[in-house]
């Protein structure tokens, strides 16, 4: 039986998330970005208590891309930006709305310009340009809002600085017939679960992830 995934090679490892066969190497490099592997998947749980070697360094490779696109923050912002991106990679519009860069990238840019206008002392929110932007970055907002609690009076200027950084990640992903080469990549190195809802290590927010 051939893979249905790739089509080219042998099915031989049982997937619970497609219900039935696919290759080892569908299994090992589509894992958790186009599979949505069930947390009690034997493939899975070996391979993240013991990453092959390749794996590994792609994934390192990753956290490092990832990092790159924020360019350069100070460490409490890149803490921050990790934990949007995670909130972001979790995150699924409503409906039959399709999330791709550019919604990411408009929602970033909203949020970014109502953060810049309240760190001057105005309050007004910038809308984004699409509904499935605005429904992210409506969730985005609510996150912040959280997130800014105790914060310190700088939060406003630093969270548009982190949200300007995403923003241009977004729009400087390498386009691909999916529109999603920048989700591909938050995809690969955050945890996967729902937004905002409880991370692996049990902990009620996600989990942060630093280069």
């Amino acid at each position: 039986m051939t893979c249905p995934l790739c089509q080219q090679r042998k099915a031989r490892r049982a997937c619970p998330a497609r219900g039935g066969e696919i290759c080892a190497v569908c299994c090992a490099t589509k894992r958790l970005v186009e599979i949505d592997c069930p947390s009690d998947c034997v493939y899975l749980a070996s391979a993240q208590k013991n990453p092959a070697a390749p794996v590994k360094r792609q994934q390192e490779a990753d956290v490092r891309a990832l990092a790159g696109t924020l360019g350069r923050l100070t460490e409490r912002q890149y803490r921050l930006g990790f934990l949007l991106l995670t909130f972001v990679g979790r995150y699924t519009p409503p409906g039959l709305a399709r999330l791709v860069d550019a919604d990411v990238a408009d929602a970033a840019a909203a949020l970014a310009s109502t953060y810049e206008t309240a760190s001057r002392g105005v309050i007004y929110e910038h809308a984004a340009a699409s509904t499935t932007a605005a429904g992210l970055a409506a969730e985005l907002k609510a996150f912040l809002v959280e997130i800014a609690k105790g914060a310190g009076a700088s939060f406003d200027r630093e969270a548009a600085e982190v949200l300007r950084a995403i923003e241009h990640g977004a729009r400087a992903a390498s386009p691909d017939a999916t529109g999603r080469a920048y989700l591909d990549l938050v995809a690969r190195v955050v945890p996967k679960g729902s937004p905002g809802g409880a991370s692996p290590s049990g902990d009620d927010r996600p989990t942060i992830i630093m280069p």
